[in-house]
């Protein structure tokens, strides 16, 4: 348990900075280079570096190189951990979400009904 723990917290330190999730949607695309993962955010290689080594350390990026050419690919498994993990609060707000919908429509029905039987009361006068 204390091992997912440590997982899903360097997984959801590294999707907390937008650059990193930026990577990630370019990672799923196709394997780049970190030349080519910096190169849309105007940023050095040693930049792009970081960013790359935080999300080697989440699990989410397997980095390889090929003489000087580092090139990186993406490693969803830990997303769908962190996804998983989501789920169950996901689950829990929709349950809560169904019950107050529920509560509102019959209060905006028990509101309808009242005035309907109010004008049915000052049509009688």
């Amino acid at each position: 348990m204390v091992e997912q723990s440590a997982h899903l917290d360097a997984v959801f330190h590294a999707l907390a900075d937008p650059t990193r999730r930026a990577m990630l949607g370019h990672l799923a695309e196709r394997e780049l280079t970190i030349g080519e993962l910096a190169t849309p955010f105007s940023m050095s290689f040693a930049g792009a570096s970081k960013h790359v080594k935080v999300l080697e350390n989440a699990g989410l990026v397997t980095r390889t190189i090929r003489g000087r050419t580092h090139h990186c690919r993406l490693q969803a498994a830990r997303l769908a951990e962190a996804d998983a993990w989501l789920r169950r609060y996901q689950r829990f707000w929709t349950e809560r979400l169904d019950t107050l919908e529920a509560l509102l429509r019959a209060e905006d029905e028990a509101k309808g009904s009242s005035k309907g039987s109010s004008k049915a009361t000052a049509r009688k006068k």
